[in-house]
């Protein structure tokens, strides 16, 4: 494929839906963003059950539409100037029916009937029993997932809402991990994504082991779900059957093009044109993956500091992806599998095809753990009053804080770090149960070492040492990760979290590692997407003759062959397309790093300390 085909008039959009909005972004051949638009989306949640978290296509389609057209407006840039379109979003659950109309997930419209709550955000809790009945079987499928499957994923939420549905209602619902649902909206076409198969769904490639052949048939009737054994429509993918043909539709990596194109009235709600090509997409980490692994960064300082070198696709195997924003996802490829306990992976194909698979650790809420730890100290009244007064932000005058109380610790020649204003502060911050590498959703939080003090300066304190934790868990899964098989040596961040320099030193720090940021770091989601849609534009037009018209691939073969041969050619984006960004070196004095090491003993500690407390407060509470 000749890079020179794109023109300087080409361009290509990435919709990137989080947690809480929709964002577009139009950009240049070159990764330049043009214009962006984000637009808040709607979560419900229940008044009887702190675990529950809903959304709805219909809001997020809708959000969707108004972002792409606002990007076209602000730029200026006709439709047929928009050769490619790429999808991006959370780990959610989307039911819809056969015909594709809403299915609600919840009692507040009655599950099964239809309504608009019909997505299960990645963040719901409710499927616990569930997940726990599925890790009792001890299937082989569970080795991908770190042992132990979260009840974040689709297979859980699916066992629980069979359990919980009318049988005649969910024997006709399709259920879609979101990314898929939004190409699904957009071409009309069942093909899914490797990506969101393997990592949610529990699939395993054909030719993972000598006898997967997607979907495990007899894992899923083990668990509940024996209608999709013999046939995985409703779910996507291929079912390991022993007799006859496999069924199901197309599995795509990252980037193909799906059906053929925009259908007619998505491209009306879109405002773009009839058939431009849709980029298979990826869940959201692995877009911040794509927009910010192939990533060069200046030298030095200057402006005009030297560029490091054109990267290779077997360079990224030492590159740790961090993608910061309500949670942190870390991905990472190896040449062979990996497989790393607690942590979800290896998983085939999930990006690229053929070896070099994904894995995916991450910690879970984020940025609602460092939001909860400011909102519920008794001075968050007063710092957001004086964020007001001085027209900045509260992390602002929280920085401000920290330095007053690092300088008035500094005397006689002694200058004192935040590190050691912190030193008698420990936190453990899963609030909200750990993702990988404990796969523990069990996990609490704590915090250690408080004081009767309800001032600003405690509040700056807390909030040292809640990024402290997040820093300590980051070395945690980067131990467990190289323990086990890899070599990470730069953590690639992005994400909003990634504009938080002091956190991002924290982690250089903690981590031993240098820590390079994006260009634009909250955009790096939105720019991987793009590169899908430019990606999905470049193969159909190699491809497309073949095909005169019909959907270019018709079956998984056409599908396997075309990955392979165009694979280096979706890295090749990824390098033209990412925007050189900036190194950060760890930094830390002697003395910190004696400080940073014995807080992480501490921090490991804690854990085994939390779990040893369940147990005896569990033997204590037993009835026998």
């Amino acid at each position: 494929m000749n890079p020179t085909n794109a023109v300087r008039d080409n361009y290509y959009i990435g919709v990137d839906v989080g947690t809480g909005s929709a964002r577009a972004a139009i950009l240049t051949v070159r990764g330049q963003i043009v214009a962006s638009a984000t637009h808040d989306t709607k979560t419900w949640r229940s008044h009887k059950n702190a675990s529950i978290f809903e959304q709805s296509t219909a809001d997020i389609w809708g959000k969707i539409t108004a972002c792409v057209k606002e990007v076209l407006h602000q730029s200026n840039v006709p439709p047929h100037h928009v050769m490619g379109i790429g999808f991006t979003a959370t780990c959610s659950l989307a039911v819809v029916d056969m015909d594709g109309q809403s299915v609600s997930v919840g009692e507040e419209e009655g599950i099964g009937a239809n309504g608009d709550r019909n997505i299960i955000l990645w963040a719901d809790h409710r499927a616990e029993k569930e997940a726990n009945l599925i890790n009792s079987t001890g299937s082989d499928v569970l080795k991908f997932v770190g042992g132990t499957m979260s009840l974040e994923m689709e297979i859980p939420k699916i066992l629980w809402l069979k359990k919980h549905m009318p049988a005649d209602k969910f024997a006709r619902c399709q259920f879609f991990d979101l990314p898929d649902y939004l190409t699904y909206k957009a071409t009309a076409s069942p093909a899914r994504s490797n990506c969101s198969l393997v990592c949610k769904t529990s699939y395993v490639p054909p030719g993972v082991t000598e006898v997967s052949n997607g979907f495990d048939r007899s894992f899923l009737s083990q668990i509940g779900l024996g209608e999709f054994a013999s046939d995985t429509t409703r779910i996507g993918g291929t079912s390991n059957i022993a007799e006859g043909q496999p069924t199901g539709g197309v599995v795509l990596t990252a980037g193909l093009p799906v059906g053929r194109g925009l259908t007619k009235q998505a491209a009306h709600d879109l405002g773009l044109m009839e058939g431009t090509p849709v980029g298979s997409g990826v869940i959201d980490a692995y877009a911040g993956w794509i927009g910010t692994i192939a990533a060069r960064h200046h030298t030095g300082d200057a402006e005009n500091a030297e560029l490091s070198g054109h990267p290779s696709i077997q360079e990224s195997t030492q590159r740790l992806a961090a993608v910061a924003g309500t949670s942190t996802c870390h991905l990472a490829q190896s040449v062979d599998g990996v497989f790393v306990p607690g942590v979800w992976g290896p998983y085939k194909n999930a990006v690229f095809p053929g070896p070099l698979p994904e894995l995916r650790p991450g910690h879970s809420l984020l940025y609602k753990l460092i939001e909860f730890v400011i909102s519920s100290h008794p001075a968050y009244a007063t710092v957001q009053e004086r964020a007001r007064q001085e027209g900045t932000n509260v992390y602002s005058i929280l920085a401000e804080e920290l330095q007053r109380l690092r300088k008035e610790a500094s005397k006689n020649g002694f200058e004192e770090s935040l590190t050691g204003l912190t030193k008698d502060i420990h936190m453990y911050p899963d609030f909200h149960g750990n993702r990988s590498p404990l796969a523990d959703p069990r996990m609490r939080g704590s915090i250690t070492g408080l004081s009767l003090d309800s001032s600003l300066a405690d509040l700056a304190l807390r909030f040292n040492v809640t990024l402290e934790a997040i820093a300590l868990q980051t070395r945690q899964i980067v131990d467990q990760m190289n323990s086990h098989g890899h070599s990470i040596k730069s953590i690639y961040m992005s994400g909003s979290q990634a504009k938080n320099i002091p956190l991002m030193q924290l982690i250089a720090d903690v981590c031993s590692v240098p820590v390079v940021l994006p260009h634009s770091p909250s955009a790096a989601v939105v720019v991987g997407a793009a590169m899908l849609g430019r990606y999905a534009a470049e193969v159909t037009g190699i491809h497309a003759k073949d095909v005169a018209g019909e959907d270019l691939f018709q079956n998984q073969a056409k599908v396997d062959e075309v990955s392979h041969s165009e694979k280096e050619r979706l890295w090749e984006i990824m390098v033209e397309m990412t925007q050189a960004g900036r190194r950060i070196e760890p930094a830390a004095s002697p003395r910190d790093k004696r400080l940073l090491e014995a807080k992480y003993q501490i921090f490991l500690e804690s854990i085994t300390l939390q779990r040893k407390w369940r147990e005896t407060m569990e033997q204590a509470g037993s009835s026998n």
